[in-house]
């Protein structure tokens, strides 16, 4: 019997329950802040990651996979960033976690938060989220792991 390959993500979020299925996807993600990109004129941010592959962690000593990601955000309006310095496009951030925040019904925003404090507030006038896998995974020996 030949083995399972597992089908690249491509998910869609409306509302703040479908971003929290996107947050699990995402959480421990690794980027540079070079890889975030506000297309004003398109009133879209991508932001591309090496995610780490949850749905295909088996035990914490198995060797996980990483995966190119994008998310795709549409119909903002603004983004913010606190400990993002766009200057340095080096940088690399780990993605904790997205959250929604309410505002005015439908708009809203999506909030990416990193470690170490950094956040990046994308302001929309309805949530429109998608996370699309972007091509083949990779082994890594490197388990992310939570302390508390």
């Amino acid at each position: 019997m030949s083995d399972v390959v597992s089908a690249d993500l491509k998910l869609l979020a409306l509302d703040a329950e479908d971003l929290e299925v996107l947050s699990a996807h995402v959480q421990d993600a690794v980027l540079m802040v070079g890889d975030i990109h506000w297309r004003a004129a398109e009133k879209r941010v991508i932001v591309a990651m090496n995610r780490y592959a949850w749905e295909r962690a088996t035990t914490p000593d198995a060797p996980g996979e990483r995966r190119r990601t994008a998310l795709r955000i549409d119909r903002v309006t603004s983004v913010k960033a606190q400990g993002i310095r766009p200057d340095h496009p080096a940088v690399v951030l780990d993605l904790l976690a997205l959250r929604w925040l309410d505002g005015t019904a439908p708009a809203g925003t999506v909030e990416l938060v990193f470690a170490g404090g950094a956040t990046l507030r994308i302001a929309v006038e309805c949530l429109e989220a998608t996370l699309t896998d972007l091509g083949a995974a990779w082994a890594t020996e490197h388990c992310p792991c939570h302390e508390g």
